[in-house]
């Protein structure tokens, strides 16, 4: 893997730093909550990856299905001169599907966990020798930079698993001008949507017979413990998930069992029996709703594909 600054993580000090003051930020506010993006830790981003080999989460698969079957039409569409930048690498299945029919002339992994990224990305040079792999560490949630080189190939961003729907609408509009901005001109986006559906396909997706998702869930307990010197007690909180079909989105909350306390940064916070700690959203749309959503942010609908049983879709889009 090519050596470059963008090869380098944050350092440990800030990323403490970040996940304490959002912490406490999230533990002060009513209701309560925590930013989803710190999920994804080394042993959340491996939870993921568990979660999406379950039976009941269909998405992964639903996605694969469909990459499989078009993946010859995204070549023709993007071209084989390009750089693939896959936004949120994780463990690097799905691109796979990309590189061996797209023969970039470069692959661009960012994502906002390091460890994870960095072991991936590792993998992914020592399968393909003849591909030029580079490490973004990003948290596209913020303002952020790609490493891209203006006279070098056109980009084609990958954003796979519908981590789109993670933010709200407005954020996830914002998410995408960003993204927009940092690929320039002429850019393709290919983006994985989850659609709207039975409900009861969704509640049985986030609450899984295994408990992996519960596990995820509460792994944003134990980092504030390991890492920040929280006391609190993990097992005093459920796992909760379901859809909100006001909002068109899937709740993820850890709830109290119980009165109990959480001891952080030297402030005391109490809760009563059931009171939540909201950790994700995850939203669904129409295909025509996220069109307009891609329009709004600068990019222009070019193609969509869905599964049989319209479950998923695949946009591909560009600047």
């Amino acid at each position: 893997m090519n050596e470059t600054a963008h090869d380098l993580g944050p350092a440990d000090d800030a990323g403490r730093a970040e996940l304490l003051e959002a912490a406490l930020a999230g533990l002060r506010a009513r209701p309560r909550g925590l930013s989803p993006k710190f999920f994804y830790d080394e042993r959340g981003s491996r939870l993921f990856d568990a979660i999406c080999e379950q039976p009941e989460y269909y998405p992964t698969r639903t996605e694969m299905a469909i990459l499989e079957t078009i993946r010859a039409e995204v070549a023709e569409l993007a071209g084989r001169d390009t750089l693939l930048v896959e936004m949120g690498a994780g463990a690097a299945r799905k691109v796979r599907l990309l590189l061996d029919a797209l023969e970039p002339a470069g692959y661009l992994g960012a994502d906002i966990s390091w460890d994870f990224l960095r072991e991936c990305t590792e993998r992914l040079a020592a399968d393909y020798p003849w591909l030029d792999v580079r490490a973004a560490c990003v948290d596209y949630s913020r303002d952020f930079d790609l490493p891209l080189d203006p006279g070098g190939p056109r980009p084609l961003a990958f954003f796979p698993g519908s981590s789109i729907g993670n933010f709200h609408p407005e954020e996830a509009r914002a998410v995408l001008a960003r993204l927009a901005a940092a690929l320039g001109t002429g850019a393709g986006l290919l983006i994985g949507v989850d659609l709207k559906k039975d409900p009861a396909i969704l509640n049985a997706a986030y609450n899984d017979a295994a408990g992996v998702t519960a596990a995820f869930n509460h792994n944003l307990l134990l980092r504030l413990r390991e890492e920040l010197g929280a006391e609190l007690d993990p097992d005093g909180f459920a796992h909760r998930a379901f859809y909100n079909p006001d909002a068109g989105r899937v709740e993820m909350h850890l709830a109290s069992q119980g009165p109990q306390r959480i001891e952080l940064g030297g402030e005391l916070f109490e809760f009563e029996d059931g009171e939540t700690i909201h950790t994700e959203c995850s939203y669904k749309y129409t295909v025509e709703e996220f069109q307009d959503l891609g329009r709004s942010a600068g990019f222009a609908p070019r193609r969509v594909w869905t599964d049989p049983e319209e479950l998923f879709s695949v946009h591909y889009l560009t600047t």
